[in-house]
């Protein structure tokens, strides 16, 4: 299995929210990197953030970035 750009560009937009506090939203600016708003806009078209340009998390969104997160600690470590 090939991992695209995109989709890595998706899971570090997913890194960004805050689990240990669900009620802090994430937004991205549009002076952010064109690659981190475009990922927020996938994100927000699969149903896993509340906004085009960050919001919440959705329910899929928290399960998808606790995840994404997890898998980033432990290959991280």
């Amino acid at each position: 299995m090939q991992y695209s750009v995109e989709l890595i560009e998706e899971l570090a937009v997913l890194a960004m929210y805050n689990l240990a506090n669900r009620q802090l939203g994430l937004k991205i600016h549009h002076e952010a990197e064109p690659s981190a708003i475009a990922a927020a806009q996938r994100l927000y078209k699969k149903g896993i953030i509340t906004l085009p340009d960050g919001g919440y998390l959705t329910h899929l969104g928290i399960e998808a970035a606790d995840h994404a997160q997890a898998v980033i600690t432990i290959l991280s470590s």
